[in-house]
């Protein structure tokens, strides 16, 4: 199997891991269950790899998938040249405990300093 279902139908996993993806972008660091951070860090790696070329094309692809333009915009201005030096690994996810309603494993998934 290529990706996580993640118990939801494809329109809601796509919005899903889009607004993830947004959030982990915007904020630089993301609380969310391991799943579904496992599923974003594999986008947003990509994201920020469009945003390491830095043309016209990357820039509408990253649009294509980035809900807020303005989120963009950060993406190919600041995100994107602090890792101009590095081969991918762009982010890291820290285990955080298990939620207390239902016991699923929450993590912290940011972006590498």
């Amino acid at each position: 199997m290529g990706y996580r279902k993640l118990g939801m139908d494809s329109s809601h996993r796509r919005a899903t891991l889009r607004n993830l993806v947004t959030s982990l972008i915007k904020e630089e660091r993301i609380e969310t269950t391991e799943p579904k951070a496992k599923e974003a860090k594999r986008i947003a790696e990509k994201m920020i790899t469009l945003g390491k070329r830095g043309d016209l094309h990357a820039r509408r692809q990253a649009l294509a998938y980035i809900t807020e333009e303005a989120v963009v915009v950060k993406l190919f201005d600041t995100v994107a040249p602090k890792f101009a030096e590095r081969n991918g690994g762009y982010t890291r996810i820290i285990k955080k405990g298990h939620r207390r309603g239902d016991a699923t494993l929450m993590v912290i998934l940011e972006l590498v300093d």
